[in-house]
């Protein structure tokens, strides 16, 4: 077996929680690149929405933006932006809605909006973007995130998009809460009542008690963790072929009609 990365452990097991044929509306960075090597290996027929308003795109590169013209070249249809959160998402037709953030508190809630106060914050985020609308309209939420204490936090410092907030039954608050967190040292899903994080599920080489060290709140474990397979080589194959096509294409320059 080949030697492999974190960051490719962590696409790799994102990858895998995906199923052929579902519609997954997917954001910039570690979700696109989870939801293509799951597309270009055991899930042929996912289709992929990006909130540009691309519908069933097959890209051969990651995109940098959600702009990139390789999602427009490669996608089924092209739509409205307006139309793809009241047609597809609120419309209930997008299965997995996949999120990351900032900043995560141990109920999964999400914060993309500011570091600090929200009126005088040290850093202004790119802010909710769509987020707010996955995390309520989405049948199933995914997070993927690198876990760190700066980032795994005990109290957020903005509520971007809600987790499994205490009352969020009788809020009457749309969405379940995120279904499942992946990390670079571990999967955590929701456990008991409260839903709070916990972690269950860890990476060969990875022990519980490194995963613990890496989040800023004290860390839930199961009794019995389950132990995630390593990349297998055709997985490691097909993910490294897509970074190095990604990388080779963002270093070409870009050529304008005269």
């Amino acid at each position: 077996m080949s030697e492999y990365t974190r960051d490719e452990m962590m696409t790799v097991a994102a990858a895998r929680l995906l199923r052929d044929g579902q519609v997954c509306f997917v954001g910039i960075g570690l979700p696109s690149a989870a939801c293509n090597l799951a597309r270009l290996t055991h899930a042929p027929e996912l289709v992929l929405i990006y909130e540009s308003g691309t519908i069933g795109t097959r890209p051969t590169v990651l995109p940098l933006s959600i702009g990139d013209g390789e999602l427009a070249e490669t996608a089924t249809c092209v739509i409205p932006l307006p139309d793809i959160f009241s047609d597809y998402l609120q419309a209930g037709r997008i299965d997995i809605g996949f999120l990351g953030a900032a900043q995560i508190d141990r109920f999964g809630n999400l914060n993309s909006t500011v570091i600090g106060s929200y009126d005088k914050p040290k850093t202004r985020l790119p802010g909710a973007g769509g987020a707010t609308e996955i995390a309520a309209h989405a049948r199933q939420v995914f997070v993927v995130m690198k876990a760190s204490p700066r980032s795994f936090v005990k109290k957020i410092d903005f509520q971007t998009s809600g987790g499994h907030f205490p009352g969020r039954p009788q809020s009457g608050a749309r969405g379940a809460g995120p279904a499942v967190l992946v990390t670079d040292v571990g999967i955590l899903k929701p456990h008991g009542e409260s839903g709070e994080f916990t972690l269950s599920a860890v990476y060969p080489g990875i022990p519980a008690d490194e995963a613990r060290a890496a989040i800023g709140w004290p860390l839930a474990v199961l009794p019995e963790l389950d132990t995630c397979a390593p990349p297998t080589a055709a997985e490691l194959e097909v993910l490294r072929a897509l970074e190095a096509r990604t990388a080779a294409a963002h270093r070409e320059p870009v050529r304008l009609p005269l």
